[in-house]
C-alpha cells in the first residue's frame, strides 16, 4: 500500500461507517412548524461485528463484517456455523463489509452488537445502499427515457425504437454502451445525502427524507455520507 492510499484510509475515518437494515415502507412525518416530509422507514435492528480486517492481517485491507437478521441453523454451511460461533452468534442471514480506517476498525471488537442510535442522529445526512426493484425486459423509452418517433406523418411501426446505433463505415460496428432495449432494474444503486429526519431507539427504527433503492422489505445498507 502506497503512502497516498494509507493516507486516504485514514482520512475515512468515522464517516464511513453504516449499518445494514430492512426497509419497512414509506410515510410522513410532520416538523413542529407544520412541514410534511415524505420518509422512508428502515429498521436498523442490531448488527453484530463478525470479523475485523486490517492491513496488518493477511486480509490487506481495513474493514469490519457485520452480521444481520437470524437464519435456522439447519440452512448453514458447516464453515459457516464455525465463522458465526467465533462471534458467538447464532444463525446469521445477512452478511456485509463495511471497508473502515485503520483506527476505526481496530475500535470494534469481534461480537460487539452496533446499533443506529450509536451512529445516526436526526438531521445528518447519509448514503443508502440497495438492489432496485427489476423490471424484466423493457425498451429504451422505458429504460432510458427516449423521446419515440413521431406519431403521424406516415410512420409505421416505429414508434417506440431507439433509431440507429451505428454506422456501416468508420468504426463499422455498435459503440460499446450504447443504450439498447434490456435488462432493467435489479441492480446496484446508491442513493446519496438523504436527510435522518428522526431515529427511534426503542424501535430501531432510522427515518430518512426520500426514497430508497427496493421493495419493502429489501436489506439496504445506511452509512453516513461520504458528500456531505
Amino acid at each position: 500500500m502506497t503512502a497516498r492510499s494509507s493516507d486516504a484510509e485514514e482520512n475515512m475515518a468515522n464517516e464511513s461507517m453504516g449499518l445494514m437494515g430492512r426497509k419497512l415502507g414509506m410515510t410522513q412525518l410532520f416538523s413542529d412548524d407544520g412541514t410534511a416530509y415524505g420518509v422512508t422507514v428502515i429498521q436498523v435492528g442490531a448488527n453484530k461485528v463478525l470479523q475485523v480486517k486490517t492491513v496488518d492481517t493477511k486480509d490487506g485491507y481495513n474493514a469490519i463484517q457485520l452480521g444481520y437478521g437470524t437464519q435456522k441453523e439447519s440452512r448453514l454451511s458447516k464453515a459457516n456455523k464455525g465463522h458465526f460461533a467465533k462471534a458467538e452468534a447464532a444463525g446469521i442471514r445477512h452478511v456485509r463489509e463495511i471497508r473502515l480506517s485503520k483506527k476505526d476498525a481496530e475500535s470494534k471488537t469481534v461480537g460487539e452488537d452496533l446499533l443506529a442510535a450509536n451512529i445516526f442522529k436526526a438531521g445528518q445526512t447519509v448514503d443508502v445502499t440497495g438492489t432496485s426493484k427489476g423490471a424484466g425486459f423493457a425498451g429504451v423509452m422505458k429504460r432510458y427515457n427516449f423521446a419515440g418517433f413521431i406519431a403521424t406523418h406516415g410512420s409505421h411501426e416505429f414508434f417506440r425504437h431507439g433509431g440507429s446505433i451505428g454506422c456501416r463505415l468508420t468504426p463499422g460496428h455498435v459503440a460499446k454502451g450504447k443504450k439498447m432495449p434490456g435488462h432493467m432494474g435489479s441492480a446496484r444503486v446508491t442513493v446519496q445525502n438523504l436527510k435522518v429526519i428522526r431515529v427511534d431507539e426503542d424501535r430501531d427504527l432510522v427515518f430518512v427524507n426520500g426514497g430508497v433503492p427496493g421493495p419493502d422489505g429489501a436489506i439496504v445498507v445506511i452509512r453516513n455520507a461520504i458528500k456531505a
